[in-house]
């Protein structure tokens, strides 16, 4: 068992790397990147503090398939698979717990699938609104986002390109619907996300 820190920008394990460790974020955020045609990047997820990074992979004793990058300086805890599935078979409510989480992710997924023929500002909504939802606290009457992330990441998480996401975060900044800053985000009332349509 080790646990390790990681700078911002820099990478935990590559794509194609054997998932011979399960690793758990412990502090700060980690994104997951997939290379994708044109030599772009698509950030499939973002984890946080409790959230086990590439378990499928290790679960399966397969190579990752896709590179995990610290998204801020972050610390993991990661555990050497037989190590693990030791634990596992002696704490049932550890092995529930990771099953809770996998089954949330897989959830998250099929939603994330299903969106993919909506607007774009429809999805990005979504994507507000789950981080609101999984790492937001309030903040008056609304709810900061403490992720500071930059516009081609957006981008990449959405599914759009970068020019398209700094107009739709431009036009809600001016408008009030998301606030962006140094510290993240801002949502000030998050029913006018949730009203964004998703067609025209």
């Amino acid at each position: 068992m080790r646990v390790k820190s990681y700078d911002e920008g820099e990478t935990i394990f590559r794509e194609g790397d054997d998932a011979l460790w399960f690793h758990f974020v412990l502090g700060g955020r980690v994104k997951i990147v997939k290379a994708a045609a044109a030599g772009r990047d698509v950030i499939l997820e973002i984890f946080g503090p409790g959230d086990p990074v590439g378990a499928i992979a290790a679960y399966e004793e397969r190579a990752f398939p896709a590179a995990a990058v610290a998204l801020e300086a972050s610390t993991l805890l990661s555990v050497p698979r037989q190590e693990f599935f030791g634990l596992l078979a002696a704490n049932p409510v550890l092995a529930r717990g990771l099953l809770l989480g996998l089954t949330r992710r897989m959830i998250e997924l099929t939603r994330k699938l299903a969106e993919r023929s909506s607007r774009v500002e429809y999805r990005a909504a979504r994507l507000f609104l789950t981080l609101a939802d999984r790492v937001g606290c309030k903040e008056g009457a609304g709810v900061r986002i403490p992720m500071p992330l930059s516009r081609q990441e957006i981008a990449d998480m959405v599914g759009m390109t970068q020019e398209t996401a700094i107009r739709i975060m431009s036009r809600w900044n001016k408008d009030q619907v998301l606030i962006t800053d140094d510290d993240g985000f801002l949502i000030p009332d998050r029913l006018r996300l949730e009203s964004i349509p998703p067609e025209d």
